[in-house]
């Protein structure tokens, strides 16, 4: 028996009602007390099929645009579901070439030109454009505009080093000008020495000629035995200390009481650089001056030891072209300040230095 098409109970859901086409049940049900439609229930309506994002072959009254009529809300616009987030980008998949080898922020896509090797040392170029690390386009060497210093370890291709500091706003000074400033500085405290120290000077000389006398004589005759050398006297002894009281009184007179109130004694005035604290803007102060001196000035008392006071200066200022990046020496270090150079004024011409006007803590006196 064939059954004619129309609505029954459904036998397997007793509640419901159904449509038989004649062949089997089609449609949704329906409750078995609801007056159904007449004729078969209506087909469901197929989803919409996305329209291209070009304007061909688009439907009548849409448009490929974002956000033109018949194609619904832009991307971003509230709304609109959110793009999916590409891989190696935070909230999305891992990415599928991993990441450089020297590290740095996750990358949004691949870069050009294939995908990056996750072992091993980077591309001799240095790495891609768009990668962590490199440069403008055109330039593999050096961080793009903007971005933080990050990229690979030194002496890897990439790598650029951080600029050197500038206490105050001001360069340091070079090694060269710092070591012209010091040896005018030490004519002039020799100078000093030659006006007020001669005298007790020839004095010392005559009291230690016997000595030295019987010392020549006996390195020219081939002897190296020393029985029998004439001892020098007291009063030598004396002046030897006087002599040396007086070469460390003048460079204390010469140097601490200029560089605590301008920063500057007359050899780095001529140089063009200058002692500045290396935290604060004020005036270094007697203090902290008399600190940076005395690791340089006191050692002179140990001269007469076998030269362990010269050998302990030499190191102290040798420091200078060992230690970064500050190029501080141990009495640098000791009074807390650099050496930087003064920048020209304004109107100064091309080449020439800063004048004692310009710089850190009042006018120079």
């Amino acid at each position: 028996m064939t059954v004619q098409p129309g609505w029954y109970a459904d036998p397997a859901e007793p509640t419901t009602q159904r449509y038989w086409d004649g062949d089997g049940w089609v449609g949704a049900p329906l409750p078995v007390d609801a007056t159904p439609p007449p004729g078969p229930p209506p087909a469901d309506e197929p989803e919409p099929v996305p329209t291209p994002s070009s304007g061909a072959g688009a439907p009548p009254g849409t448009s490929g645009a974002p956000g033109a009529p018949g194609t619904g809300a832009a991307p971003g616009s509230p709304g609109s579901p959110a793009p999916p987030a590409a891989p190696g980008s935070p909230g999305g998949p891992a990415a599928p070439w991993g990441g450089p080898p020297w590290g740095g922020p996750p990358v949004s896509g691949p870069p050009p030109g294939g995908a990056p090797p996750v072992s091993g040392a980077p591309p001799a170029s240095g790495p891609p454009y768009g990668w962590p690390g490199a440069g403008p386009a055109g330039q593999p060497y050096g961080p793009p505009p903007g971005t933080p210093p990050y990229g690979p370890p030194p002496g890897w291709p990439g790598y650029w080093p951080a600029p050197p500091p500038r206490p105050h706003g001001l360069e340091l000074a070079p090694l060269g000008a710092r070591v012209l400033a010091r040896l005018i500085d030490i004519s002039l405290v020799l100078l000093l020495n030659v006006v007020v120290n001669g005298w007790f000077v020839w004095r010392f000389v005559q009291e230690i000629e016997p000595v030295s006398r019987e010392i020549f004589r006996r390195a020219l005759a081939g002897e190296s035995t020393t029985e029998g050398l004439p001892q020098a006297s007291a009063q030598a002894d004396g002046l030897q200390v006087v002599i040396l009281l007086i070469a460390v009184a003048l460079w204390f007179a010469y140097e601490v009481p200029s560089v605590a109130n301008t920063g500057q004694t007359f050899g780095k005035r001529v140089m063009g650089i200058k002692v500045v604290p290396l935290a604060e803007t004020e005036q270094l102060g007697f203090g902290r001056s008399f600190r940076r001196w005395n690791m340089l000035g006191l050692p002179v008392f140990l001269w007469s030891c076998c030269g362990i006071g010269f050998l302990i200066q030499l190191v102290d200022c040798a420091l200078a072209f060992f230690d970064r990046p500050l190029r501080q020496s141990l009495h640098d270090k000791r009074g807390q300040t650099v050496v930087v150079r003064l920048a020209p004024p304004a109107d100064a011409p091309p080449g020439s230095t800063g004048t004692p006007h310009d710089r850190i803590g009042g006018p120079a006196s």
